[in-house]
Order: C-alpha cells, then structure tokens, then sequence
C-alpha cells in the first residue's frame, strides 16, 4: 500500500504562480509512472502532467510551458511548478501513482485562480 499526500494549493491571482507537493510514503519512483491530476468543478478529471521511471515527462497541450512536473526521489516527492496561471486552471489537483496493476490517489489539493 501507498499514501500520497499532496500539499500547496490556495488562492492565487492570475499570473501567478504555485507549487504543489505529493509526497510518497515509500519509494516508488523507479517502478511507478507519477502523475498529476485535476478536475475542474462540474467537470471531469483529467490529467496534467506526468513522469516516469526513467525521468521522461509528458504533458497536456493547455499546461505545456507553464508547468514543469519533478521529483526528488531522496524526499520521495512529487512537484508540479505551476506558473502563469489562468482561472481554468481552477480546480482541485490529485496525484496518483500507476504501475499498470495498481493505481493509488492522493486526496487533492484545491487550487483557486481568481483576483
């Protein structure tokens, strides 16, 4: 079993910039792809960003520049730098760790674009 805890979120103005934490309870980073989640109100989830194994990084077309997804394997965290940000960028943000098998979900952190 897994815990992800994912910290960072709040209210920021339009431009700024935010980052995001999801902290792992074990090391899982050479065997699991990370990801970042979000799902806007009234909307479905879908994902944000990605990182696997090996380091290579993957991300939605609407993130792409102003996001960097990382890890620091030795603090068994996940980041997501979030920076120029919009109001549809809006939403509550999830981690999950996937291996194919099994799937794990942090419980989302709220993050608020507005002035």
């Amino acid at each position: 079993q897994v815990q992800l805890v994912e910290s960072g979120g709040g209210l920021v103005q339009p431009g700024g910039s935010l980052r995001l934490s999801c902290a792992a309870s074990r090391n899982i980073f050479s065997t699991y792809v990370m990801s970042w989640y979000r799902q806007p109100p009234g909307k479905q989830r879908e994902l944000v960003a990605s990182i696997a194994g090996g380091g290579r990084t993957n991300y939605a077309d609407s993130v792409k520049g102003r996001f960097t997804i990382s890890r620091d394997n030795a603090k068994n965290t996940v980041y997501l730098q979030m920076n120029g940000l919009k109001p549809e960028d809006t939403a509550v943000y999830y981690c999950n760790a996937n291996n194919i098998i099994t799937r794990y979900w942090g419980q989302g952190t709220q993050v608020i674009v507005s002035s």
